[in-house]
């Protein structure tokens, strides 16, 4: 499945101009762009205004350049993205860029200056961004509400000059406010050439006429408020944009379930059987939500996995959509140490996904018949785990279910992640559905503490699995003597006692089991930030782990610690007698 859109379409009536009014140029920008099929799920409507700073050399390039951009440059990043990530990213590059831009001009504040408010619609949320003066306001029924804050600083009554603005510094500090839209929503988006010379209320008066009109009106009366404007001796440019939402992306449960149950579920797949041209070789695993199945292409000789539904679920159509959603994830994915989703161009007759076939067997395998193995085996092994991890964090994807049953090893030894069914991509998430869909997935001896209790998950919680796997990996047995799995309650998490991984294996480094220990932590801010710390600190070894180990003997081992003392001060005593 190469698009993931399952949900009715929002419609939009829009309306906007821009003219230079009394200036000889127009140095502002607007834009909008409706895009159609899985942009418009997955990346949703936006409007753009901007406005050149007038005291600087190039504002009509800068604020064309923050529209232009932007409205290309936000549909390129991954769909799997959240609108907040996609338009920070898209907007720190361009900051950067204008900013480099204006190191030209002898003065970079008076180079390419632009405010900048934009507007995402997606789904039943609407996401607003915005830096400098220009405004957004919505109205809905009788309430009219600006959604922004000018970032000016007022000098006196008659001065005053922008804080904030794209390209007026290298670090760009923009203001993100998310809520909900309903059907009849009425924005506003002007640059000050409008609301500084119009009252709020007479603005409200003219809006409310576009509550009943068509796409022509609307722009008349964004031309209405320009001339008021203008009556009004403004002597700016002047720009706005009118978007009324007229259907918002709903559909029932049956609607919905009808697109999921296009395909019907595969038969009963024997040995021998051949399906869509693919031939089936063995039962690789089944579980009571899905089977793994090794087939040949008759046609090519190509090796392929192939997973199919399980019928348990094939009146359920919450499951039937995560299904469909994890070869659409696994295809966003392209990492050495992912399995690799295969999509062909021959016709699915039912339901089922191919990936890429690996050799080899898991890491639940390999852990154990590797007892006590090299610790420099156990961090090549991991390093290419964590690489793989971090093509997931990437594209704003957690996995949710790491742990050894879904590593494999082929015979080379290459570490590939598999299984995508417990993925959670965030620019997904967004999109309402009327479905009742499965929480966290996970698997419970491998999840950390607030996935269990509070149902949250975050990279962190992803940082405390790999800590469990390398804990495994470096000792052969679980951390907490296996306890894991048995805990519901915070109490539970806390009385659980960490036994040090170089006391299970004398081989594993203090700074090693110093880093799976922080790893381990209940709270998720004590742990790494990220996997890349994670692995970092493995890497390179970090000292202060061993001022801890020494410090903590005495508190873990009284009785050893008071020996080993003893021992040391007698062996000073006979030197000092042996040299008197």
């Amino acid at each position: 499945m190469s698009e993931w859109h399952l949900h009715s379409e929002p419609r939009f009536t829009v309306g906007q101009k821009s003219i230079a009014g009394r200036k000889p140029e127009n140095e502002d920008a607007i834009g909008i762009r409706i895009p159609e099929g899985a942009l418009l799920s997955n990346k949703g409507v936006v409007a753009v205004i901007a406005d050149g700073v007038s005291a600087a050399e190039a504002g009509k390039e800068a604020s064309e350049t923050c529209v232009h951009n932007f409205l290309y440059d936000y549909y390129s990043t991954p769909d799997t993205w959240s609108v907040k990530k996609s338009t920070t990213k898209v907007l720190t590059a361009l900051n950067r860029w204008l900013y480099g831009q204006g190191r030209h001009f002898s003065d970079a504040g008076k180079g390419y200056v632009s405010t900048f408010s934009s507007i995402v619609f997606k789904s039943h949320t609407a996401t607003v961004f915005h830096v400098g003066d220009s405004r957004i306001y919505r109205l809905r029924g009788q309430d009219f509400e600006q959604l922004t804050r000018d970032h000016t600083t007022h000098i006196s009554d008659k001065q005053s000059y922008l804080a904030r603005a794209m390209g007026l510094d290298v670090n760009l500090d923009v203001d993100c406010r998310t809520l909900d839209v309903e059907q009849g929503d009425i924005f506003f988006l002007s640059t000050d050439g409008i609301h500084d010379f119009v009252r709020d209320k007479d603005i409200q008066s003219i809006l409310q006429q576009s509550q009943e009109t068509d796409g022509n009106e609307l722009e008349a009366l964004c031309q209405q408020l320009i001339d008021l404007a203008l009556s009004n001796d403004s002597e700016d440019n002047l720009s706005c944009q009118i978007l009324r939402v007229d259907e918002l992306p709903e559909q029932s449960v049956n609607d919905v379930t009808q697109k999921l149950t296009e395909l019907p579920f595969p038969p009963y797949l024997e040995v021998g059987f051949t399906l869509d041209g693919y031939k089936i070789e063995k039962e690789l695993h089944a579980s009571n939500r899905s089977q793994l199945y090794l087939v040949t292409d008759k046609e090519t000789g190509n090796r392929y996995c192939m997973k199919t539904p399980s019928v348990n679920y094939n009146d359920d159509p919450a499951y039937i959509e995560r299904f469909i959603m994890e070869s659409w994830l696994g295809t966003r994915i392209q990492n050495s140490h992912v399995v690799k989703v295969v999509e062909t161009n021959r016709k699915k007759s039912c339901l089922y996904y191919l990936t890429e076939y690996v050799d080899g067997i898991t890491l639940e395998k390999w852990i154990k018949e590797h007892h006590k193995p090299p610790i420099e085996e156990v961090l090549y092994i991991f390093e290419q785990i964590v690489k793989g991890i971090r093509a997931f964090h990437r594209k704003e994807i957690l996995h949710q279910d790491l742990k050894p049953g879904n590593i494999m090893l082929d015979r080379n030894g290459e570490a590939k992640i598999i299984d995508f069914g417990s993925c959670h991509a965030k620019g997904i998430a967004e999109i309402a559905s009327p479905l009742d869909r499965d929480g966290i997935l996970g698997t419970a001896g491998y999840s950390a503490p607030e996935t269990v209790l509070e149902f949250k998950s975050s990279i962190r919680s992803e940082v405390f699995s790999l800590g469990v796997i390398l804990y495994e990996m470096m000792t052969g047995k679980e951390p907490f003597e296996s306890k894991l799995n048995q805990c519901r309650t915070k109490s539970a998490y806390l009385k659980l006692k960490y036994i040090p991984s170089f006391e299970l294996n004398p081989l594993v480094p203090y700074w090693a089991d110093g880093s799976i220990r922080k790893a381990l932590r209940y709270e998720p801010d004590r742990r790494h930030q990220d996997i890349s710390e994670f692995l970092y600190e493995l890497q390179h070894p970090n000292p202060k782990y061993k001022r801890v180990n020494d410090s903590a003997l005495i508190d873990r081992d009284p009785n050893k610690f008071w020996q080993l003392l003893s021992a040391v001060l007698f062996i000073a005593l006979c030197a000092s007698l042996y040299f008197r």
